[in-house]
Formats: C-alpha cells, structure tokens, sequence
C-alpha cells in the first residue's frame, strides 16, 4: 500500500497547496524585486501583484468564506481582477515582493488551521466544503496564475527572461494520417465531477454529425507555409474583424517570430532559437488560427467537437505535455500513449487550442461559487480554448476545462487544430 491510499483528504489537499505555493515561489525567486514590480506589457499584471493575489484569494475563500478574520485589511480592492485592468496594476500602492511572500505564509497558515478541522464529506452542511471544493479551487486557481506569470515572464526583455532553464522537450514521430473522422452520435458533454467549474456543468448529451479532426495540432511548419503563400497579405482569408486586428498590428507571423537571413527564428524566454518545423504553433491569435483554417480548406472545431474528439485522454504527466517540464510545446507524435478513443495526438498540453466557439453558459447553468467567475463573460466576446498547454498544471486541466480570451489575444500559450464537416 503506498502512502497516498492512506493519506487523509485533509492533508492530500495540505499537499496540493503546498505543491501550487512551491511553484508560484520557484518561479518568481530568480529575478530581483524590480523586476518583480514592474509593469513590463499592459497585457499583463507585475508578478508581484499576482503573488499577492493569490494570497488574498485564498484569505478570501480559505479563511474569510470559512468564518475567520481578515489577515490584513485594506487590501481587497487592490487585488481585485475585475476592479483593475492588467494595464494600470502597475500604479497600485501593492505589496513589496517580501510583503507579499509574508501575506501568503500568514494566510496559509490559517487556511491549515481551518483545513484541519473542515468537514469534507459530500454531504457537509458548509456548500464549499463538500468533497473539498473550495480547496480544489484555491489550488487550480494558484496553478493558473502560475501560468499567467509565465506569460509575463516570456514578455521581460530577454537578459531577464532567459533566468527559467528546463530541459529540452521529446522528439516526436509523426502519427499515421493528418486527421482522423469522429462518427455521428451523442456524447456526454460536460463535468459531472462536483469539483469541476460552474461553466463545466451541467453534464449533458449532446448531438454531433461525423466530422474530421486534424490529428495532430498545426505545426510551425504547417504555419510557415500558410505565411509563405501569402496568408498575411490576402484579405480573403480575414473575418472583417480579423483584417482589420490584421492591419492595425500590422502581424506577419506568430508573435515572438522574427526573421533573419535562412528563414524564421523565434524567441522564447529570452532565448532566439531555429523554428522546430514539427512543433505545435504557439502565440497565435484566434483571428490568425481562423485564417490560416480557411486558407487550408477547413475550419475550427467547435467547442463540442473538441471535446468529444478528446474522449479518452488524461492529463497524466506520462501521457501529455503539461505542468512546465518543458519551456514550449513538443513535437508532434510525442506522446503517443496520450492518444484520444478516436486517435487524436496531444489535446491535452502542449497548446491551448482555439475552437470557433463563443464563450456561453450551459442550459441550466447555476453560478457557484461565485458569478465573476463565469457568468460576468456570458457576452459573446470571448472564444473558447480548450486542452491546456505545456504550462498548464495537470491539476488544473481536463477534457471538460473551458478556457476563454478576447479573439486578439496572442500572448498565451496558445496554437489551434482544424476540422471539417464529413462529407
């Protein structure tokens, strides 16, 4: 018997938030307190701000929500994702690094005392404690801002970003076939865990013609091709918006591509190295993965697509590219014991994947725990991502997990694969 089959749920989820706050702190711990405080891309937060904001979050659900006192007040507002935008984080009175790191450990601390003598049971008579939810939730949520300081981190000028060192991803051998067909039929969509988000539930069935899926993820070389016939420079393959996004940035490539005199090179932590041609594409748009989708005759999945092509597959470190043991995507083929029911490679890790559909609630959808997280996006502006990425803690993604982001969004950690109606 080993020492996880008789670990207590109380102190497996001691662990886990153990294991979110070593992250958070490795991550952070190689650059000095400038770095840590400056605004280095209005696209994102300093990372100061999102240490603290990890901690005043679980003060929030983990002390507070659980019927103890504020750790330290006057801070709230501070650290409030909808009161702020990313852009002007950087002129709040926030918390030094070492004010921030101290919070967390203080905050922490009590969340333990409470955790020790919480009632996790499924039927608690305290909502957020069944099956130990809001714990659950205070860990992915920690995973998920680890990932966003990783996107901050791949926009710090290069002397400074290349302080993450990981080692190289797998070679891939390429899978049999550029797609595979996903037959007609109904299929479970949705979460049926009581852990999972509101916006995964509730579990339904739902109806998919037969469609076909690309196997794999679109490659760099797969991209290179779309830029070399000009995809960039034809109006054709643009939705209005996307042309327009188009012209305004004047876009060429992915970001974080560039040019030199034997074809394109990229950077990436602050490291310039030759394109890997079998590499998933990262740091594309959803305006550009639509593009290059009808230039090559096809389409993105919808969401409901995506997911039921997904069938099968786990986020088991041994079968996908999650939890940054590597610093960008591996090729493709890598993981071939991570394969779908229907034989789809990597739907999980290695790039989060656009789909064409818009950010929707569920029939029969009930916010919980709270509406900022879900029901205040139900406008129609955002695009679903699904599958994580290579940064995407495996704690925090599943076949069911609804990712979404504005259409322009390039930054993340982000690449696509295409479909096409089965006929």
């Amino acid at each position: 018997m080993s020492p996880s089959d008789t670990m207590s749920p109380a102190q497996s989820l001691a662990d886990d938030l153990a294991e979110s706050r070593a992250r958070t702190l490795n991550l952070i711990h190689p650059f000095d307190d400038g770095v840590l405080r400056g605004q280095h891309d209005p696209l994102m937060s300093p990372m100061v701000w999102d240490v603290a904001h990890v901690a005043n979050y679980e003060d929030q659900w983990l002390v507070r929500a659980l019927g103890g006192a504020t750790i330290l007040e006057g801070i709230d507002d501070i650290y409030d994702a909808f009161t702020h935008r990313r852009a002007g984080r950087g002129a709040l009175l926030m918390l030094t690094p070492a004010e921030a790191r101290a919070y967390g450990e203080t905050v922490r601390a009590h969340a333990l005392e409470h955790l020790a003598a919480a009632d996790l049971h499924p039927d608690s008579a305290t909502a957020l404690l069944r099956r130990g939810f809001v714990y659950d939730m205070v860990v992915k949520h920690e995973h998920q801002h680890a990932e966003t300081i990783l996107a901050s981190i791949q926009l710090l000028p290069s002397a400074e970003a290349r302080r993450l060192q990981s080692v190289v991803s797998p070679a891939g051998v390429a899978p049999g076939g550029a797609e595979v067909r996903v037959p007609a039929g109904s299929f479970m969509m949705g979460s049926g865990d009581p852990c999972s988000y509101d916006n995964e539930r509730p579990r339904r069935v739902v109806h998919l013609p037969a469609f076909w899926i690309d196997t794999t993820p679109v490659t760099n070389g797969d991209y290179e091709a779309f830029i070399v016939d000009g995809g960039y420079q034809s109006e054709r393959w643009w939705l209005p918006a996307g042309w327009a996004w188009r012209q305004e940035t004047a876009a060429v490539a992915p970001q974080f591509w560039e040019r030199d005199g034997h074809g394109w090179q990229r950077w990436r932590f602050g490291q310039v190295d030759r394109l890997r041609a079998a590499e998933p594409v990262q740091h594309v748009c959803w305006y550009e993965a639509d593009a290059y989708a009808r230039w090559a005759g096809r389409r993105l999945p919808t969401e409901a697509e995506w997911e039921k092509a997904a069938t099968g597959v786990s986020a088991d470190p041994a079968h996908a590219n999650v939890g940054q043991r590597h610093l960008g995507p591996a090729e493709v083929g890598a993981y071939p014991a991570g394969v779908s029911s229907y034989g789809a490679h990597q739907m999980l890790g290695d790039v989060w994947e656009w789909t064409a559909t818009d950010f929707r609630l569920y029939p029969g959808f009930v916010a919980f725990p709270y509406p900022e997280y879900s029901e205040v996006f139900n406008d129609g502006g955002y695009k679903v991502l699904r599958g994580g990425s290579w940064a995407t803690h495996p704690r925090a993604v599943s076949v069911t997990f609804r990712n979404w982001d504005w259409p322009m969004r390039r930054q993340i950690f982000a690449g696509f694969r295409c479909a096409r109606d089965d006929v």
